[in-house]
């Protein structure tokens, strides 16, 4: 790539510089045409042809049009070479003024990097092998007013890549190769849900009340309404509604939105995978689940290898289960089944390892502090913990043999919440009473404990079947089977804090 110094004042010399080309061209009419058909892409060639040596190119004539932007560009006198990216891939661009004309190779010298261009040429390679589109005509399409950086991918540079994501994408093979990978994990995702005859469903964004989880939501004002809604922070009450509805088996694939901070696992809008399905139990969407991201992941594996690295999770391996209280203990060398018996003995147990609570607590939501702060990162294998005590999980079915605990699993996987279900509450006595539990603790100060929701109350009063249901993280899943350090890297436009200037 030629040397293009991203110092600002010589950045201005190089952009007064190509707006004076534009202008040029603008000038004879040859601005920003639109009529250029491409007829090839620039990967499917490189794979096509992988085995055709120059003698079988030259014997069998391979005519290709192709555009795409030009990424590098080496003149040699009446010889050159470039390099042409598209949405495929790259490939080389074999320049002879013979070949062009004296007119158009003249031109095609005064091409800068970053220009979109159209070529029309057949397929040879070089002396070196490389296989190269051997040009006949070359025709600017877009003209570059920015110069690409010389490097982009430098530690220095993160931030940049993530506000200029467009820039990233042209300079990063790797970038692109991950989102390549998400768009492939979503089809998969949706192929999976659909063979076992679930309905893809669409809900409301934006809602009177806020439900599903237990988290912080954004607030707007519907001015026509002259009343405050919501952005959603899950879709879990509308789609229990659906599935009161005799829709049995239903799936949402959408984004959430939580007013919460940002980190290298959480950004406030982020894209979740919710199911339900009547009929089934919490054990029964375990079995699902693992069986859903073994095969994202050797999808991803098999065809987007080139999106992982050496931190990607390989999920073939069989999927431990353990309860939340027996994790406690194996990760706790001071705790024992006796010792979590009680409120005041988790209590101190959970002090001890640096959580401040409220003396409200009861002991379901001590024991959960405390796995949160002892246990979660250590749980690096894929692990289900279940048995959530009710006092966190107002969503969720008791078990029969024991009503302190719930029918709801979370799944850990390198350190990380991945996914979380449980047999669905469909007794309506029961929910309205957890509501309640939830909104006086909403006005006792709790930003994140859910509002009561009449409506979802009437509706299963009508009566649910026996369901269960599960969400999954789309982007932190990503993030595993990438490798991904950031959940940045794997959303195209992240949230991030406003510039300072």
């Amino acid at each position: 790539m030629t040397d293009e110094s991203q110092t600002p004042d010589n950045t201005n010399r190089l952009v007064a510089q190509r707006k004076e080309k534009l202008a040029s061209w603008r000038e004879q009419g040859r601005a920003f045409p639109n009529d250029f058909r491409p007829d090839a892409a620039a990967g499917d060639l490189q794979q096509q042809h992988e085995a055709d040596d120059a003698e079988a190119l030259e014997a069998t004539r391979y005519d290709v049009t192709v555009a795409g932007r030009l990424l590098a560009k080496r003149v040699m006198g009446k010889l050159s070479f470039a390099t042409l990216q598209d949405a495929s891939g790259r490939i080389q661009l074999f320049v002879q003024r013979d070949m062009l004309g004296e007119a158009a190779y003249k031109t095609f010298k005064q091409l800068d990097i970053g220009d979109i261009v159209g070529v029309r040429g057949y397929l040879g390679r070089t002396q070196k092998g490389e296989l190269s589109v051997k040009a006949e005509s070359i025709e600017l399409l877009t003209k570059s007013l920015r110069p690409l950086p010389e490097k982009w991918h430098g530690l220095s540079d993160t931030e940049a890549r993530y506000r200029q994501r467009y820039v990233d994408l042209i300079m990063n093979p790797a970038s692109r190769a991950v989102f390549m990978a998400r768009s492939a994990m979503l089809r998969g995702v949706r192929g999976f849900f659909e063979e076992r005859g679930f309905i893809e469903v669409e809900t409301p964004m934006l809602q009177a009340i806020p439900g599903g989880a237990s988290a912080r939501p954004f607030v707007t004002h519907y001015n026509a309404l002259d009343h405050d809604f919501y952005l959603r922070v899950a879709p879990e009450l509308y789609l229990k509604r659906l599935v009161v509805g005799g829709l049995e088996r239903v799936f949402e694939l959408n984004r959430n939105f939580r007013n919460e901070g940002l980190s290298t696992r959480h950004n406030p809008e982020f894209t979740m995978l919710e199911f339900y399905q009547a009929y089934a139990d919490h054990n029964d969407l375990m079995d699902e689940i693992e069986g859903l991201l073994r095969q994202l992941s050797r999808q991803v594996r098999s065809h987007h290898a080139d999106a992982c690295n050496e931190h990607a999770v390989d999920l073939d391996q069989a999927f431990d289960r353990l309860t939340m209280e027996d994790a406690v203990v194996a990760y706790n060398d001071n705790a024992t089944p006796d010792g979590l018996a009680s409120a005041e003995s988790i209590r101190l147990l959970a002090e001890a390892a640096g959580v401040r609570g409220e003396t409200s607590w009861g002991r379901g939501r001590w024991l959960t502090e405390l796995f949160e702060a002892t246990v979660e990162d250590k749980l690096l294998r894929p692990t289900f913990v279940t048995d959530y005590p009710a006092e966190v999980s107002p969503l969720a079915r008791r078990r029969d043999d024991n009503p302190e605990v719930t029918e709801r699993f979370e799944l850990f996987i390198a350190g990380r919440e991945v996914a979380n279900g449980f047999s669905e509450l469909n007794d309506a006595e029961d929910q309205a009473e957890r509501f309640q539990a939830q909104a006086s603790a909403k006005e006792a100060g709790d930003d994140e404990a859910m509002y009561y929701d009449a409506d979802y109350v009437h509706a299963l009063e009508y009566g649910m079947p026996p369901t269960a249901g599960a969400g999954i993280g789309i982007d932190r899943l990503l993030m595993m089977l990438t490798g991904a350090q950031a959940i940045r890297d794997v959303l195209l436009f992240p949230q991030l804090r406003p510039r300072s200037n």
